[in-house]
């Protein structure tokens, strides 16, 4: 009886151990193992390009924490130097912000700043929901008129502690003219950084820069200097600039990358977003590992196919997004055109945009014409 009773003690201490060898560390490998890492997405783009509603299709997803140009606070701050020089503090906080360090913003900002003191803080959804306002829920789609009014109060460490509890960190950045600067964020292996590159056709691009020059005087004369930006040809003096960089971005991403940049380097063009919305997200969507879901399907739709002019710049609402883009055929002369055609013959070849030979093409040439499929 008693060697009986051994012999099932010993069983029991058998069974025992053998499940803790085998259920505890795995226990405990769950509450150690960590979160996947975060995907990083910049939207490299240049001003009047469409990036701001671009930008909203990623800050829109309940995954996304969203910042649209942060950069901006480094050129009003270093506005006596060139682009080029402001490449490298750009990047930095660039990198800072992708890792959810809004430390970077101390360099150029107000030591008693607030959340609202952020450049475009309201488009981001991600600072218009919890735990950065507590008015809306992480899944409503928020406009940014919205948010100013309601969420504007909570502190700066606001932008911090809710970027640490998503997913993905996307950032539409239009500071940067040359790939090679992003090279050390691509390499560096805290970063899982995917670049989607839009550019726009450069004569929507111009017409929309005419509408908006006041607003753009400061960034210009950063790209090309104040001198060049004057006079009759400051305007097309600018677009060069901006064209070339596009040339030289996409040959970066596209021809003879370097195994860093395989699969991280996304071209798109925003009149193909407005000609087919829908897939054309889905696509940005894949690129950056996102859910397209059907919420955000039916906003992109809408947000596209309203009766809005888009009168109104750097306001994101409904319109009639593919009439909007081709407006510069009907209101730009042509011999702005061929001016511009001819700054930026090298990127409208190499983007797949066609040249018009006259007053009458530009206004009849059918868009199947006017660009090239992507």
């Amino acid at each position: 009886m008693v060697k009986s009773r051994r012999v099932q003690v010993l069983l029991i201490l058998v069974v025992l151990s053998f499940l803790l060898i085998h259920f505890l560390p795995c226990s405990n490998n769950a509450h150690m193992k960590e979160k996947p890492s975060p995907v990083h997405i910049l939207i490299l783009s240049s001003w009047r390009s469409g990036s701001s509603f671009t930008g909203q299709i990623f800050s829109q997803h309940p995954s996304v924490f969203y910042l649209m140009e942060p950069a901006w606070h480094v050129w009003v701050k270093m506005y006596q130097n060139s682009a080029k020089v402001l490449h490298m503090a750009v990047r930095d906080l660039v990198r800072s912000v992708f890792l959810c360090d809004m430390s970077v913003f101390d360099a150029y900002m107000s030591s008693q700043k607030k959340k609202s003191d952020l450049f475009q803080w309201e488009t981001s959804r991600a600072l218009c929901s919890p735990p950065a306002c507590d008015s809306f829920s992480r899944s409503d789609i928020i406009t940014a008129g919205n948010c100013k009014t309601i969420c504007g109060k909570y502190p700066f460490s606001k932008v911090e502690e809710a970027c640490k509890t998503y997913s993905h960190v996307a950032i539409k950045e239009v500071r940067f003219f040359d790939l090679k600067v992003l090279y050390p964020l691509l390499t560096d292996p805290s970063l899982n950084l995917k670049i989607i590159h839009l550019v726009r056709d450069p004569r929507a691009v111009f017409r929309s820069r005419e509408n908006t020059m006041a607003d753009l005087k400061r960034d210009s004369n950063i790209v090309v200097g104040s001198q060049k930006t004057k006079g009759e040809m400051g305007p097309y003096n600018t677009m060069q600039v901006i064209c070339k960089s596009h040339v030289e971005i996409y040959k970066a991403g596209s021809q003879a990358v370097p195994s860093f940049l395989k699969d991280r380097y996304l071209l798109v063009r925003y009149e193909d977003i407005v000609r087919d919305p829908l897939a054309r997200a889905a696509q940005m969507y894949r690129f950056a590992e996102l859910h397209f879901t059907p919420e955000l399907q039916k906003w992109v739709h809408n947000i596209t196919h309203g009766k809005g002019h888009g009168a109104q710049a750097f306001d994101i609402g409904s319109r009639d997004a593919l009439r909007v883009s081709q407006a510069w055929r009907k209101t730009l002369p042509f011999q702005k055109i061929e001016k511009v055609q001819n700054v930026c013959k090298d990127a409208m070849d190499l983007l797949g945009y066609r040249l018009v030979q006259s007053e009458e093409e530009q206004k009849n040439m059918s868009l199947d014409l006017l660009f090239a499929q992507n």
